[in-house]
C-alpha cells in the first residue's frame, strides 16, 4: 500500500461531542447524572485507534479514555462516590442526531469539529488534529488525486472526507464513484482507494496488507 496525501485539503478537529448546548440544557444532564448515577457515552466500534470495540461490549482508545477522564472529573465535582459510563455504539451518520435527542450524554470519536455541526451541538475545546488520506494499493498506478477519475473510492457514511475530496482544486472534472461503510472497518478492501483520516487509515493499510 502506499498513500497520497490531500495536500492539505482539510484539517479534521476531533472533537468530544457533548450534550451541553447551553447552562439549561448542561444542568439538565448534570441532573440526570446525579440522579441515576449513570452516564451514557456515545463510542465507536471501529475507528482504530481512537474508539474502537475490544469485544464483550468493551470500548477503548485514545478519546474513550479522555472522555473517561472527563466523566471522573465531573463525578468528583458532583460530590458522587461512584459514577457508571453505559457505553452506546454510534456511527457517524447518527452520532449528532443521538446526542441533540438525549440517547448519549457525550460522544468520544473522530468527529470533525466544524460550525455546521456546532449549530446542533455542543463541542469541547479541540483536543487532535488531523489530516485526511487516501491510501491505495502500491500497484494502482495511482499517483495523485486526478488519478481517481472512474475508480472507486471507499469512505464512511456521516463523516467529512470525501466532502473535502470533491471541494479540492486538484479534484475539478474528477468523476469517482462512493462505496461506503456504517463505520470505518465496514468498507476495507471494497474500492480502488481508501480515504481516511491518517490515523484510522493506518488500521485499513493493516488489514489490506493481511
Amino acid at each position: 500500500m502506499k498513500r497520497i496525501s490531500m495536500v492539505k485539503a482539510g484539517l479534521i478537529a476531533a472533537g468530544l461531542l457533548l450534550s451541553t448546548m447551553n447552562a439549561h440544557a448542561a444542568s439538565q444532564t448534570l441532573d440526570k447524572m446525579k440522579s441515576t448515577g449513570a452516564v451514557t457515552m456515545g463510542v465507536r466500534e471501529s475507528s482504530i485507534p481512537m474508539s474502537y470495540t475490544t469485544g464483550d461490549s468493551r470500548f477503548d482508545g485514545y478519546h474513550v479514555e479522555v472522555c473517561r477522564m472527563i466523566l471522573g472529573d465531573i463525578k468528583d465535582r458532583l460530590g458522587m462516590s461512584t459514577l457508571r459510563i453505559n457505553y452506546q455504539p454510534v456511527t457517524p451518520q447518527n452520532r449528532v442526531p443521538l446526542v441533540q435527542n438525549g440517547t448519549v450524554d457525550i460522544e468520544c470519536g473522530t468527529t470533525t469539529n466544524n460550525t455546521a455541526r456546532a449549530k446542533d451541538v455542543g463541542f469541547a475545546n479541540t483536543l487532535y488534529v488531523e489530516e485526511v488520506r487516501i491510501a491505495v494499493k502500491a500497484n494502482s498506478g495511482i499517483k495523485s488525486i486526478s488519478d481517481l477519475n472512474g475508480k472507486k473510492v471507499a469512505t464512511t457514511t456521516g463523516t467529512t472526507s470525501v466532502q473535502l475530496l470533491r471541494k479540492h482544486e486538484r479534484a475539478n472534472g474528477v468523476n469517482f464513484d462512493e462505496v461506503f461503510g456504517k463505520d470505518h472497518a465496514d468498507k476495507i478492501g471494497r474500492a480502488h482507494v481508501e480515504l481516511q483520516s491518517r490515523e484510522t487509515i493506518s488500521y485499513a493499510v493493516f488489514c489490506l496488507k493481511k
